[in-house]
């Protein structure tokens, strides 16, 4: 089903050249112009990204203070959630935990209660939006929990009421600087949708088209982003740069690091991090934060190395005339981040990804509850009919 057009998917659209274009046809480098900021900052405030998919226009500052105090208000997790979390033996994954955690807090779904209550289905996107706030403003303190448990021997979470949605996450988990806070803000902005056909947002689709709430929907959702062929590619991606920084060093040449590229392919291998299923240029979410880089970081060697990949891939990708699109995508930069501000925990990065997408996966379901979307239902075929007519 690669590119075939097949469902409606109204707050963000994908151009092979141009990249990610969010609700109102606004680019990646115009949602970091134009949206709010944190005080002080320059990367643009995910929950005005979450405005901004809902309604297609960037919140006035007025707005977006207002709609951080109810995010705020919202944000409280049922004691028994908690407690859930808390027991899970140590192994279960940092994802199982979110996707358990939000199914758990699926007992106070407003739209479910306002289903069973009859209401009209002109209505349903009402609750829905509810159930959205609601579920957006407890992941933070949901996913920081998971991460003080599994990784800071149960610290307890603190939320900070005068931080914004994205730096009062980074700040629970321990990182309350204002560089990583700020990387955090960046990463959760651009993240947070990419058309309707990835894996996660088609699965909040289908799921929530059958009316189950933003909960059950999510949940399955978050199931889809845990898969190695979604959301773990930063993580594979990370992995492959430290194994060339173990095997050429800190500094390789450029020669070392192309004939290392060369070695990988006649293995039969991919090269991590670059290549998209519709991009046919650089990923603009690449961009932004090799230029967040640029700006703060210095003599870091993955981050280094990575810049060099840029210069040396994609020309010898294309030179091969068998890649559709040599160029990286934002999995290409994203973990480096990540690592380089001390979030070594390799598990833990889809969490991070889960908290950003829920931002338009729910969002965009809000809109197919207003537009009256009905089920998903594709039809399908058998291995005896493909052979019979194929």
């Amino acid at each position: 089903m690669r590119g075939l057009k097949g469902m409606v998917y109204d707050t963000s659209s994908l151009d092979a050249e141009e990249g990610i274009r969010f609700k109102g046809g606004w680019t990646i480098p115009q949602v970091q112009e134009l949206c709010p900021k944190a005080p002080g900052g320059q990367e643009p405030l995910p929950e005005a990204v979450f405005w901004l998919l809902l309604t297609g226009q960037f919140p006035t500052e007025a707005e977006i203070a207002q709609f951080q105090q109810e995010l705020k208000e919202r944000s409280t997790i049922p004691q028994s959630t908690l407690d859930m979390i808390d027991n899970l033996p140590n192994a279960t994954h940092p994802m199982t935990q979110l996707s358990m955690g939000v199914m758990s807090l699926q007992m106070d779904s407003k739209f479910a209660a306002a289903y069973r209550d009859g209401t009209p289905k002109a209505d349903y996107w009402e609750t829905y939006l509810e159930d959205s706030i609601d579920l957006v403003a407890k992941l933070p303190i949901l996913a920081a929990r998971i991460y003080n448990n599994q990784y800071r021997n149960g610290v307890e979470t603190v939320s900070n009421p005068d931080l914004d949605w994205a730096g009062n996450y980074s700040a629970m988990m321990g990182f309350d600087q204002l560089e990583i806070m700020e990387c955090i803000r960046g990463y959760l902005a651009i993240h947070s949708d990419h058309e309707g056909g990835n894996v996660s947002a088609h699965t909040h689709h289908l799921v929530s088209s059958a009316l189950s709430d933003p909960y059950l929907s999510y949940s399955a959702a978050i199931n889809g982003l845990a898969g190695p062929l979604h959301g773990l590619a930063n993580q594979e991606v990370l992995r492959w740069l430290m194994e060339v920084r173990e095997v050429l060093g800190d500094t390789p040449t450029d020669a070392e690091l192309l004939d290392h590229v060369k070695a990988t392919l006649a293995k039969g291998k991919v090269i991590p991090g670059y290549g998209h299923a519709v991009l046919r240029n650089t990923d603009p979410r690449y961009v932004h934060q090799k230029e967040f880089a640029a700006k703060y970081i210095r003599d870091d060697p993955l981050v280094n190395l990575t810049a060099q990949c840029y210069k040396i891939i994609p020309a010898h990708l294309e030179s091969l005339g068998k890649v559709a699109n040599p160029w990286p995508n934002v999995d290409a930069h994203s973990g480096v981040l990540l690592h380089h501000y001390g979030m070594t925990q390799f598990d833990y990065y889809t969490v991070v990804f889960a908290v950003s997408r829920s931002l338009g996966c729910t969002a965009a379901s809000v809109w197919s509850r207003a537009l009256g979307l009905p089920i998903e239902r594709p039809g399908s075929v058998t291995l005896d009919w493909i052979e019979a007519n194929c």
